[in-house]
């Protein structure tokens, strides 16, 4: 699995497990909702700065956003 594909994968497990709409994740890592939505798609690949927004705005490791394996604690299967 690419990546680009990991991320966006990841990123809407932890999103999705913080409790955390695209909308109040953007808001939170001061990035626009549209964009959140463009990373979850694969259609944008994320900065390093954007990287490090999302893990502080989820409060996880940044590690969580591009580890291969599901990130801890996760079992949605989506």
């Amino acid at each position: 699995m690419k990546l680009t594909a990991v991320f966006a994968r990841n990123l809407r497990l932890c999103r999705r497990a913080s409790g955390l709409s695209q909308e109040r994740l953007a808001e939170y890592a001061g990035l626009d909702r549209n964009y959140i939505g463009k990373l979850e798609r694969e259609e944008s690949s994320p900065t390093l700065e954007t990287v490090e927004a999302l893990s502080l705005a989820m409060q996880i490791g940044v590690e969580q956003l591009i580890q291969r394996h599901r990130p801890a604690g996760n079992n949605d299967k989506s």
